[in-house]
Order: structure tokens, then sequence, then C-alpha cells
């Protein structure tokens, strides 16, 4: 007889519930964007000014999903789109002062985001997780 089914030993159920403790940590203390668009607005910091297409495969997101974010972004004044200069069917996305404002003002709280989130491990049990859980990915 195979085992039961146990909800609690499942990967899923117990990443959905640490991406929700993650969740309420993040918007607590970065209530001005949620969490995709700070992805957003971290990797246009980290590689520049993208095309839509390549920012969505950059911060993990679908056609849609990164043309919403992108949307809400520019209507805060966080990014500004343009058409590419070689390419007018191509939306480039670049990060403006405000953009690069709110990042820099938020960067200490991200990372005490993240140290809150695994607040209950230890050193060593923070890098073995972050190494196991990118195998996954």
């Amino acid at each position: 007889m195979p085992p039961p089914y146990v909800l609690d030993d499942q990967i899923g159920y117990v990443l959905r519930r640490v991406t929700q403790r993650h969740l309420a940590l993040f918007s607590e203390m970065i209530p001005e964007v949620t969490t995709t668009q700070f992805a957003v607005i971290a990797r246009l910091e980290e590689l520049g000014p993208l095309s839509q297409n390549h920012l969505g495969r950059a911060t993990a997101m679908d056609a849609a999903t990164i043309k919403g974010v992108v949307d809400r972004l520019a209507r805060q004044g966080l990014v500004a789109t343009s058409a590419n200069a070689a390419d007018k069917r191509r939306l480039t996305v670049a990060l403006t002062e405000a953009g690069q404002s709110l990042l820099a003002q938020s960067l200490d709280r991200a990372l005490q985001v993240s140290d809150r989130t695994m607040e209950p491990l230890s050193s060593d049990e923070r890098v073995q997780l972050m190494a196991l859980l990118t195998r996954l990915t």
C-alpha cells in the first residue's frame, strides 16, 4: 500500500507557505512596490535598459506578466518605455530617476526582508538552502 499523501510533506505546499511569509514581510517593509515590480527595477539597475521581452526572461516572467508589471511601473513613473531604434516593434524599458531613487532607498530593507525570511536558519543553512533551491531552477 503506497504511503498516504500528506500535504505538509509536499515541496510545492511548503514552498508556497514560505513564499506567503516572504511576501507578507516584503509588503510590510517595502509597501511602494510588489515583489515582481521590485525584481524588474533591480534587474534594470543591474543590466541597464532592456527590451521588454528580454526583461521578462531576465526576471522569469511570461510576456503577459512582464507587460502588466512594466505598464504599472510606467504609470508610477519608475520606468520609461520607448520604441527600439533598430526595431520599432520592440519596446525598450529603462529605469527613471524615480525608479533608481526608489531602489536605492529600498535596498537595505530588501536585504532585511531576505534576512527575516531566512531568520530561523543558521548562516550555513542559508547558504545550503540557496544552493539547493538554485539547483531546482
